[in-house]
């Protein structure tokens, strides 16, 4: 079987290839496939003609690729600069590198303590009453109280009482009475001398008058 059919001149019924398109004898154009002509065998012969230049494109795409040059990789970089890691006989000698820190104790932060309270009030009192002029005769004594306010404050502050003219009268703190004090005529004044207390930074005052 032939790989390419032979077809017969319509004019001189000669046999020529059928790859032509005019009969070589006598030159007539070929007229659609020709007379007699073998469909089958022309059919195989253009398959494997196909086949062949696949095979040969294929093999010449192969070839193109191999020879084609790879471009270089990146040099590495160089064992100088890279960052080594320890491995675990590296890590077991350094000094601490397994050991576990030992536990510390919480620290707990105290609330600051409130701020004492202040005295909003101080009043000195005779038999109970606030006074501020009191009148005595020379060599009587009177017992006198001072009121803290707040109230909270009364046995935990200590009063001090002082007189501005010790020989009009005399004052001393009071036995058994808490932030008492007794005062003492001592000479004649109408117009008397200064009786004071204090307790923390707060003072009250008082008149004492002394008659004959």
């Amino acid at each position: 079987m032939a790989i390419i059919s032979e077809i017969k001149c319509a004019r001189c019924d000669r046999m020529y290839s059928g790859v032509r398109s005019r009969c070589p004898y006598c030159g007539a154009r070929r007229i659609g496939r020709g007379k007699y002509s073998e469909d089958s065998d022309n059919a195989r012969g253009k398959m494997l003609i196909s086949v062949l230049i696949m095979a040969v494109l294929t093999v010449g795409a192969g070839t193109l690729l191999l020879t084609t040059p790879v471009e270089a990789e990146d040099d590495p970089p160089e064992s100088g600069s890279s960052l080594e890691l320890p491995g675990e006989e590296d890590i077991g000698s350094i000094p601490g590198a397994y050991e576990v820190p030992p536990p510390t104790d919480p620290i707990i932060l105290e609330p600051p303590p409130p701020p004492p309270p202040e005295i909003t009030s101080l009043i000195i009192t005779y038999d109970g009453k606030k006074r501020e002029d009191i009148t005595l005769r020379i060599g009587e004594n009177v017992g006198l109280r001072v009121q803290i306010e707040p109230v909270t404050l009364q046995h935990e502050l200590e009063a001090v009482w002082t007189t501005s003219d010790p020989e009009i009268f005399d004052v001393i703190n009071a036995v058994g009475v808490r932030n008492g004090a007794t005062v003492t005529g001592i000479g004649r004044s109408r117009s008397g001398a200064v009786l004071t207390v204090t307790v923390g930074d707060k003072e009250a005052t008082c008149i004492i008058r002394v008659s004959g």
